[in-house]
């Protein structure tokens, strides 16, 4: 009771003095903080770490995900040791784009969406169909309240013998498909996805495959750092590969002299 007498009175005080005398802008601000009720609750709409492409792509026995382990801060490649891709549940696996901190929370999310599932203990689990749902109904959800979860999520599993790979953005948006890259790749590894990509690939071709996405956005987005894993899952698991490096090739000309035949009066 006393306590909230005194926090009436203070806030009386804060009315009077508004009334009665002149403030600075400084002790403006301090009121206009102390008056809303939202001023402890804000937080940043940007993103601050993020993680650049995934790729995920159906291949004859289930489906092959990879991603690179940089985190960028700002435009700086802070962290080189980032995973981006974990598994969900037993049929499923999750690699994202953007935001880390954002797709840390998505994680809390989905542990407890399987928690709550295995507690049912009837026999069944949640499928990467269903898993792709749900996480379409976050993302559009939280933009809707206009602080969505800044990442691009790829899903992929394989369930009752069904191949399923997905994609939904930060707005929502949501489709599936045989080959799915996100961020620079979708610029970048799609043209070569849609050129060589089959569906009977083997294992080795697909990964192949998806080192020569990788590699090309390693010479071409800045954000890329060559340090990768490759996830697979298929009816008998996951298992998702140590980092590893590409091979990589920098003497082409137009790498160790990129303005030769640039037009230009500078």
């Amino acid at each position: 009771m006393m306590r909230t007498s005194f926090a009436a009175l203070i806030i009386a005080s804060c009315i009077l003095m508004r009334a009665f005398v002149k403030p600075s802008p400084l002790h403006t601000l301090e009121m206009d903080t102390l008056l809303t009720s939202e001023g402890d609750s804000q937080r940043t709409q940007y993103p601050y770490v993020t993680g650049t492409s995934v790729i995920g792509i159906k291949y004859k026995d289930g489906i092959l995900m990879a991603a690179d382990m940089g985190g960028s801060y700002g435009s700086t490649i802070r962290y080189k040791s980032v995973e981006r891709i974990k598994q969900v549940g037993k049929h499923s696996l999750i690699g994202a784009s953007g935001e880390i901190s954002d797709f840390q929370e998505i994680l809390k999310y989905l542990d407890e969406l399987i928690l709550h599932d295995n507690m049912w203990d009837d026999g069944n689990s949640l499928g990467p169909k269903e898993v792709h749902s749900y996480l379409t109904r976050v993302m559009y959800n939280r933009r809707n309240k206009f602080d969505p979860l800044w990442n691009s999520l790829v899903i992929g599993g394989v369930k009752n013998g069904h191949k399923y790979l997905g994609s939904v953005s930060m707005i929502g948006v949501n489709f599936e498909d045989d080959h799915i890259a996100t961020g620079f790749g979708n610029h970048l590894a799609r043209p070569l996805l849609r050129e060589e990509w089959r569906e009977d690939l083997s294992f080795e071709e697909g990964v192949k495959l998806l080192e020569k996405c990788m590699r090309n956005l390693l010479y071409r987005d800045r954000s890329a750092v060559n340090k990768i894993q490759i996830a697979k899952i298929t009816e008998e698991g996951l298992t998702v590969s140590q980092p590893y490096s590409l091979k990589t090739f920098w003497i082409f000309s137009a790498f160790q002299n990129p303005t030769v035949g640039a037009e230009g009066s500078w």
